[in-house]
Formats: structure tokens, sequence, C-alpha cells
């Protein structure tokens, strides 16, 4: 007998998701001890000092369990956001609300429609549900909507778009998402993903669009631009409705007292997130412009990350970079096989790896 046999319809075709490398995990196996990580798009400069403050103080009741309903984070967002709390969802992390929504929607004969390239939390969550997932093709490494129009049938439940993208960095403006939104049926619900959303200097904010479109959810995190990956905490916004079946389901205590803390701290400093986005800004450009010096294409990007075309096996690339002591993301799990995903990093770190890189590819 197989373990596998046992398992519901689905999982057992799944693969696990594989982040990118923790440098522990790179000192111990390679013995190198200097090592930056530019793997999985976390913001450089640590997380803020009203962050650090807020954990500190609410480490003090980790004796306690946490509010299981965050009433004081869901008022700071919905404040932020003019919103009511009714319409937000907490989770740990945006992954766990995209889990939450593929199981509250999708079931066995559902179909769930993503993009090629698209993140790869998709197609896990829609799969492990035994609900059948539906990638369209890329347009320019990024979310044709039109292909997506037509792929919705009488079995179509959800629809996942990341904006920007993970991992291609792609953007699709604002007008064409809601030409996008006034053509879905309503029956079909549209999950905007815009984990990156902060770092991108906007002059229409999405959750405008929730008074106008019933079907539409917005994801987001404090795990990139706010510094907080390590805590796990993301939001849903919704219509009240979608929310309260969310919670329906949504385990108890799934954000833990101290990522509510900091992530109110968080939410309210925005000195840090300009220095977040003037990082980021200023870590592009140099990255890009040394690609251009070494000839080497890259897919213009919106996040806090790049994706670069090393023009051979990237996995090989990826390998020798470890040696180097740099952590980086190959996606041929995305079907890009000859690029690596490389996360905009402080101006020494992004320095080495450029350096890194050069040598490994001989351009030095």
């Amino acid at each position: 007998m197989s373990f596998c046999d046992l398992a519901v319809s689905g999982v057992a075709d799944l693969q696990p998701y594989v982040p990118g490398k923790p440098i522990e995990e790179l000192q111990r196996q390679y013995g190198v001890h200097d090592v930056i990580k530019l793997a999985s798009n976390e913001n450089p400069l640590g997380p803020s000092k009203a962050a650090l403050a807020a954990v500190a103080k609410s480490s003090k009741e980790m004796t306690r369990y946490p509010d299981g309903n965050g009433y004081t984070l869901k008022m700071a967002l919905a404040e932020k956001l003019r919103l009511s709390p009714q319409q937000i969802t907490l989770g740990n992390g945006s992954n766990d609300v995209l889990e939450l929504l593929a199981r509250t929607f999708a079931g066995h004969g559902d179909e769930v429609i993503y993009s090629e390239h698209a993140f790869a939390v998709y197609p896990l969550a829609v799969k492990a549900i035994g609900a059948t997932g539906i990638a369209t093709p890329a347009k320019d490494y990024g979310h044709d909507l039109k292909a997506m129009l037509k792929a919705i049938s009488p079995r179509t439940k959800l629809i996942f778009i990341a904006n920007p993208n993970n991992p291609t960095g792609t953007w699709i403006e604002s007008a064409e998402v809601q030409a996008f939104l006034d053509k879905v049926p309503e029956k079909v619900l549209v999950v905007l993903d815009e984990a990156y959303v902060e770092y991108l200097e906007q002059t229409e904010s999405s959750v405008n669009w929730l008074q106008s479109f019933d079907n539409l959810i917005i994801t987001r995190t404090f795990s990139k631009a706010y510094g907080l990956a390590g805590l796990r905490v993301g939001y849903a916004l919704s219509h009240p409705e979608i929310a309260d079946l969310l919670n329906r389901i949504r385990q108890p205590f799934n954000v833990n007292s101290l990522a509510q803390a900091a992530a109110v701290a968080a939410l309210g400093d925005e000195s840090y997130l300009q220095q977040s986005r003037e990082v980021n800004q200023t870590g592009m450009l140099q990255l890009t412009g040394e690609f251009d010096k070494m000839g080497l294409k890259y897919i213009p990007s919106k996040g806090n990350f790049i994706t670069v075309n090393v023009h051979t096996n990237a996995a090989e690339v990826y390998d020798e970079l470890l040696y180097e002591g740099v952590i980086v993301r190959p996606i041929a799990g995305y079907g890009l096989p000859q690029h690596l995903r490389v996360s905009i990093g402080l101006e020494q770190e992004n320095q080495r790896f450029l350096e890194a890189l050069s040598r490994v590819l001989g351009r030095g």
C-alpha cells in the first residue's frame, strides 16, 4: 500500500512549493559564511523601528491567545483604506487568504483560471481541493486578459490575477483591469493579488473598484514593502458577504499577536514605506543598468525584484552563485528555464550579486 492512495484527489500529484534557500541552509551545506539572500523578495531594510517596538511591547503578553478577530488591525486597515472592517479578512500571509478563497468557492468539477508564469500558489491551492486549474498563455510574460475572458466557462468559479505579477514583475494598467472586470460574469470571482502594490506610485487605487464590482477580491500582504515577511500577515478586501464566508473556514488565531501589533505599527509608518520605495527604485536602476552593459535581457518589473535572462541554463548559474555566497531564485518551474529572479537588495548587496554574476557568466 502507498499512503498516496489514501490522499484526497489532486494532492498526490502536487509538488511542494519550494521557497528561496535560507541563508542558514547555504552556510550549513556549502560552508559559505558571508552570504547575501536576494531570492524571496524580502525588504532589505529590515523591519521598521516602529514595528520592532510594537513587537517588543506585545511580546509581554505571549502567554495569551491573540485577538482571533484582529479588531485593532482591521480597524487600522479600514481607516486607511476607507472601508468597513466587515470587508476585511486577515490571513497568515496573503498565501493563507488565497488558499481560503480556493477552499471556499471551488471544488471538484469547478475551474479556476490563472495565467502562465503566475504565482505558484494558485495551482497548488486549486489542485489540492480537486478543482481544475486553467492556465492561459502569457502575453509578454504577463497576463493576457482577453485570453482569460475566453477561458471562462459555466464551470469557472475564480480567476487569479497577480498585479504586479510574480515572478515576472509585469503590470496591467488600471483601465485594462477595469475593462476586464466589466466583462466578467458577476458569478465569477476575480482575485486581484496585489502583494507588491505598495511599490507603485498609483494615481488610482483598486480599492475604489470594490464599490462597483461585488465579485472583486483584493489580496495584499505586509511581507514585502512593510518588511514583515517573518511574521506572516496578509489580508483580503471584499464584499462583506465574501468576507463572512471566508471567516467561516478561517482557522482561529491564524494571525498571531506579534504579527498583528507589528502590522498596525508598520501601517502607520509612512516614512519607512517611502524609504522602501526609494531603495527599491535605486536598486532597480542599479541592476538593470549593469544588465544592459552585460548584454542580458530582463523583464521590466514593477515589483521589488527583476527577472533576468542569463541566456543559458539558469539552474547551473544559480548553483555557481551559491558558491559565491549569493542566493537568487531559478524559475524553471514557472516555465522560464533561462531566467533568474533577483530581489532588489541594498546597494552593496546588489553590487556583490552583479560582480558574482559577471564572474559566473565569464563577462567580468
